[in-house]
């Protein structure tokens, strides 16, 4: 089998582009800085179905892309979940949050804050730097 993006995490998100192991996405949501780590393997769903090897590629582009992504915005807390309730695809949630951001400190999921979808311009200059600062 090859791998495949959940129809869900393909609709919501924006390629940003490939680690060796990973696919990075930005969440269209514009009222959070919001990146989605997908390892590239069919049917995945647990951090334990990884081979070893393949945890620890997992566990330092994580790191890798999240102490990079805190830099670049300022953020007062990164959140990096990896909860899969709703999309069953093993995806990691990246999320720099902010003490004046729409839902702190609530978690952003049910949040009541509505989405809002990055303007084209917005979102190309924001993968554009997201590429620079991670060497994608």
């Amino acid at each position: 089998m090859t791998f495949a993006l959940h129809p869900q995490l393909e609709a919501d998100t924006l390629l940003i582009g490939d680690l060796p192991l990973c696919r990075v996405l930005l969440m269209n949501n514009a009222n959070f800085p919001w990146l989605i780590l997908v390892p590239r393997q069919p049917n995945l769903r647990e951090l334990f179905e990884l081979e070893p090897n393949e945890y620890a590629e997992l566990t330092q582009e994580i790191r890798s892309i999240a102490e990079k992504f805190s830099a670049h915005t300022g953020a007062h807390k990164m959140n990096i979940a990896a909860l899969g309730n709703i999309v069953p695809q093993l995806h990691i949630h990246i999320i720099a949050r902010f003490e004046n951001d729409t839902a702190w400190p609530a978690p952003v999921w049910n949040s009541g804050v509505a989405t809002r979808p990055y303007k084209s311009a917005e979102s190309e200059t924001l993968i554009r730097n997201i590429r620079n600062i991670t060497n994608l």
